[in-house]
């Protein structure tokens, strides 16, 4: 039988700022009741880029990071800084495959204002925490709810991003706890 040890392991791929990785473990913790632990970080993923799109395809960088060997984890993380795509959107903040056991996030998108300007890193943190335990969600089997005040809710763009809050709804909140304590 297998162990639950409901930890997540955070991995930076590329250029990835330590305060990035610290900051969505310190959300992960506090929000999630997960643990968290920082890996060591790894370069891009090459074989990953579509020179066509100029992007890296979502789905080749998990199969990539789903490769990777890691003992005393349940979930992986991997944070990178380059643009991600699927080929049915023009890019994506994130992907997970659903109760599966990685999750990717980008920031490439992140430090960009609706009007184009450079955000404070404030602005960028918090999207990325948000970004995160979002797929971390899909990562416990949630699904994307229609509560617009719930952290499972779509977001297509940085505006739905900013408005949604850091936390899940009632009912996906009470999925979530059924889902770590049964994983």
């Amino acid at each position: 039988m297998n162990e639950i040890i409901n930890r997540v392991g955070i991995i930076p791929i590329g250029e990835v700022p330590e305060i990035v990785s610290q900051t969505i473990a310190a959300h992960i913790s506090g929000y999630l009741d997960l643990s968290a632990i920082i890996l060591p970080g790894v370069k891009n993923f090459t074989d990953s880029f579509n020179e066509n799109r100029l992007q890296y395809d979502v789905a080749k960088t998990l199969q990539k990071l789903e490769s990777i060997k890691i003992k005393g984890v349940d979930k992986i993380l991997g944070i990178l800084t380059v643009d991600l795509y699927v080929p049915i959107f023009t890019y994506v903040f994130g992907e997970a495959k659903q109760g599966g056991k990685a999750a990717v996030i980008s920031l490439y998108r992140l430090g960009k204002g609706t009007n184009g300007k450079t955000q404070p890193s404030s602005t960028v943190l918090e999207r990325a925490a948000k970004v995160a335990l979002h797929e971390l969600g899909h990562l416990y089997s949630l699904f994307h709810c229609t509560n617009e005040h719930c952290l499972m809710h779509f977001s297509g763009g940085l505006q739905d991003l900013d408005g949604s809050p850091l936390y899940f709804c009632r009912y996906c909140s009470k999925y979530f706890s059924h889902a770590r304590s049964s994983s």
